[in-house]
């Protein structure tokens, strides 16, 4: 009995979804990964202050530089560079371990969550910042970056950028 053309393709489409499965489930597993902002290109800043206003407009709604979880500070006057100061996502977060109540917590993957509900507003958090990324905002609490990316994403320099990284711990 001769095999008509579609049996003849649909075999050999079986036969390959079998190979690539095989071939899938043989490869070295990819490890997790996590998003980080990152300071790519400093040397492009102008101090526009868009990335500011993006990230507190995506974090409250609102356009407000004291919102912002990131800073752009100028480094010798109006004449001087700017220096853009963000989290730098740290293994062993001293915001974290500064952190009286638990408000800031370690995840497993490496970032830091924040849990405004236990939180007291005691500032520990941002004296114990090593490159001052954590501020109180107007209501006390710490404005910290969520590595979300918006502001990378509004620069129109490119001095931002969201890079990938494993996961801790994998």
């Amino acid at each position: 009995m001769q095999k008509s053309q579609a049996e003849i393709i649909g075999e050999a489409e079986e036969a390959k979804t079998t190979q690539m499965q095989t071939a899938r489930d043989s490869a070295p597993s990819r490890p997790k990964m996590r998003r980080r902002l990152k300071v790519a290109h400093p040397e492009r800043c102008i101090g526009c202050l868009g990335c500011m206003f993006a990230c507190s407009r995506i974090r409250t709604g609102t356009v407000s530089l004291d919102s912002s979880a990131i800073k752009v500070r100028t480094q010798g006057g109006i004449e001087g560079d700017y220096r853009v100061v963000v989290c730098r996502a740290c293994r062993d977060p001293p915001c974290a371990r500064a952190c009286p109540t638990g408000a800031l917590k370690k995840k497993a993957g490496g970032m830091v969550v924040f849990h405004k509900d236990l939180c007291t507003g005691c500032g520990s958090c941002e004296k114990a910042c090593l490159v001052g990324a954590i501020a109180l905002g107007k209501e006390k609490m710490p404005v910290k970056c969520i590595h979300c990316g918006a502001c990378a994403e509004f620069c129109p320099h490119g001095v931002l950028e969201i890079e990938e990284i494993p996961v801790e711990g994998d």
